[in-house]
């Protein structure tokens, strides 16, 4: 069943890229083989990733694996069908395995900041106060893949209004904001996702402030890829 369920998903994911004419550019920072941690921008509701990873590994040969939010992991379906899509519950124990196997992992650190914002943050990275992928990137010694999706903000249209939000599960504090696109479809528009050339980590004993740093820098590299993405 498992393998039945990953087929079913590689057939969605390429369909999706196909009705929205996803384009990934910048493949070739991506290396063959051995580990990588790429850190970009999350889309509403996470809808880009299917996409996006279907490309990666068109391009590569590579599936990658992504760090997923621990609140997906308390509903029980997802939960058991996640992992076998490549969705890695997000801790910092998990990453350091999967890099040490010499895996390519996605982290979005907006993580579901990022997933259920309404509107007016579209296109905004929420990463105020996140240093565990920096912590990760220097404990691991892994380089970091700047990357940036432009095109995932917009497939969904959302209410500004918290009445249309409900829980992302019992107990949980993110809300998720309904939306509509076009009839029972998202909107058809164009994803392009574009990758930047690697940064090598800080080290491992670097103090805050330079993981502060290091973060912010990150981050204006993924702005400048998102403008890039948006002309493209």
């Amino acid at each position: 069943m498992r393998r039945a369920v990953f087929r079913f998903a590689e057939t969605g994911a390429a369909l999706s890229a196909r009705y929205h004419r996803a384009r990934l550019l910048g493949a070739e920072h991506l290396p063959a083989r051995g580990p990588v941690l790429l850190v970009g921008n999350h889309g509403l509701w996470g809808y880009e990733t299917p996409a996006f990873f279907h490309l990666i590994h068109r391009a590569t040969g590579r599936y990658p694996l992504g760090l997923a939010e621990r609140g997906f992991f308390k509903i029980p379906l997802v939960r058991t069908v996640l992992p076998w899509l490549g969705g890695v519950e997000g801790t910092r124990e998990n990453a350091l395995s999967m890099l040490k196997q010499g895996h390519l992992v996605v982290c979005y650190p907006g993580g579901a900041w990022e997933t259920f914002k309404k509107p007016q943050h579209h296109y905004t990275l929420r990463w105020e106060g996140t240093l565990g992928f920096v912590r990760l990137a220097a404990q691991s010694g892994v380089p970091i893949v700047p990357f940036a999706g432009f095109g995932v903000d917009d497939i969904f249209l959302c209410s500004t209004n918290e009445r249309w939000c409900v829980p992302l599960a019992p107990g949980e504090k993110y809300r998720v904001p309904l939306g509509m696109g076009l009839g029972p479809l998202p909107l058809p528009v164009k994803m392009t996702f574009v990758i930047g050339p690697s940064l090598a980590p800080p080290p491992v004993d670097a103090p805050e402030s330079r993981l502060k740093h290091f973060r912010d820098r990150i981050a204006t590299r993924v702005h400048h890829l998102l403008i890039r993405a948006c002309h493209a």
